[in-house]
């Protein structure tokens, strides 16, 4: 899933002229800025940080994080489980899309939370002491090459109108270069597992979790497809008001289950750096340049989305119902990326965020890989969530039918 990071500069305080300082030596000092301090009102377990480095693999490391979460709140073991042995499964199985799709599938690295779940459930899942899919001298993640291979690959069938043996034997080359070989069985603290059977001592039952999504162009309280790219599997969503994603949100982690969230990180008030994801108001002065609306549904070129990131909290913008449904329609709220939502927090002025676990390692910000994205961001900017069917509002899951 492609990445769009915009990093931006912090304003410098401002110092009060020295001109002014002789005219009345007792004029008072400048206010020095605070910064933005978070406490955090919900802290769920999650297990350490992991780093896709240069992968577009977001989605699997995610949701296996989310799904560590589950773990670590069912009162198991921490478990650090394999990612790559998601995704290795999950390339053959697009690799057949695209040539059912006569060549014209995603071939790309993305996929959602569901692609997960679906070879979690067919093919079950191992330790990643067990399958790194480190297998060609790095010791970070590195899937430039391998996709290439894949794009070449694939096209051969499509052609020949056929999945010859040679081309599954070939495609399972290419995998086992770099990712490495399935193992057929393992032994993992003295007891020995395929990887499905490893999967049902985990005791995870995929139809517990539920995707969730909140737009105008189906109705609410059904399911529908979401039109991104890497929904290629065309899962559906349930759908809901804006304020109920909200409460859903809100309603799991007070019942202690985190959030697993997809959604754009292209706005330039996403600051990985920084810490945070804030959607700020424009400065007064240029509120009649350009509106809160037009921010949202700019097209590619515009120019950013906002001047320069603020020292401190302030306001931002109302996120309605049609703001966001604008920003996905003008393509500008996008399929970006996904990370694990673990908490929420609050800043000195008592907006709300929610504490977000990254897959960017540890050393790209001063917060061991996490940040805060405040609810205004997160009511603009998602996609949808999954969430535990426990974590649900009853009233809600009544009236999706759950």
């Amino acid at each position: 899933m492609k990445i769009r990071l915009l990093f931006v500069a912090l304003i410098a305080s401002s110092l009060v002229p020295v001109s002014a300082q002789k005219k009345d030596a007792a004029a008072p000092q400048p206010k020095t800025e605070e910064g933005y301090k978070f406490t955090y009102v919900v802290d769920l377990k999650a297990t350490p940080v992991k780093n896709q480095s240069a992968t577009g693999t977001c989605w699997c490391f995610a949701t296996t994080s989310f799904i560590e979460s589950e773990l670590l709140r069912m009162g198991r073991e921490e478990y650090d489980l394999s990612e790559m042995y998601i995704v290795r499964q999950n390339y053959i199985d697009r690799l057949k899309d695209n040539y059912l799709r006569r060549g014209k599938g995603n071939l790309g690295p993305g996929s959602l939370s569901h692609d997960w779940m679906r070879v979690f459930t067919e093919y079950g899942i191992v330790p990643d002491e067990i399958y790194p899919g480190l297998n060609y001298g790095s010791t970070l993640h590195n899937h430039s090459e391998l996709q290439e291979f894949i794009n070449a690959v694939a096209s051969v069938p499509v052609e020949r109108k056929n999945e010859s043996t040679q081309y599954h034997q070939i495609v399972n080359a290419v995998l086992d270069s770099y990712l490495g070989e399935y193992p057929e069985s393992f032994t993992y603290k003295d007891v020995t597992y395929t990887p499905k059977s490893f999967a049902a001592s985990l005791n995870i039952n995929p139809d517990d979790y539920i995707q969730i999504t909140s737009f105008t162009h189906f109705p609410f309280y059904t399911q529908g497809i979401l039109e991104v790219p890497d929904n290629w599997s065309m899962a559906q969503f349930y759908n809901v008001p804006l304020d109920e994603l909200i409460e859903i949100m809100d309603y799991s982690f007070n019942n202690g289950y985190t959030v697993n969230w997809d959604g754009d990180v292209s706005e330039r008030g996403f600051s990985h750096t920084n810490g945070y994801a804030i959607l700020p108001q424009l400065p007064s002065n240029e509120r009649g340049q350009m509106s809160d609306r037009a921010r949202l549904e700019r097209a590619p070129g515009q120019g950013p989305a906002t001047p320069v990131l603020p020292v401190n909290p302030g306001p931002e913008i109302n996120v309605t119902q049609e703001l966001r449904q604008a920003g996905y329609e003008s393509f500008t709220t996008t399929d970006d990326h996904l990370m694990h939502l673990t908490g929420v927090a609050k800043d000195q002025n008592g907006t709300k965020y929610y504490k977000t676990k990254n897959s960017w390692g540890t050393d790209r910000n001063a917060f061991g890989g996490y940040l805060n994205m405040s609810e205004s961001y997160v009511r603009a900017k998602t996609l949808f969530i999954m969430v535990h069917k426990n974590g649900i509002p009853p009233e809600i899951k009544l009236k999706l039918g759950i």
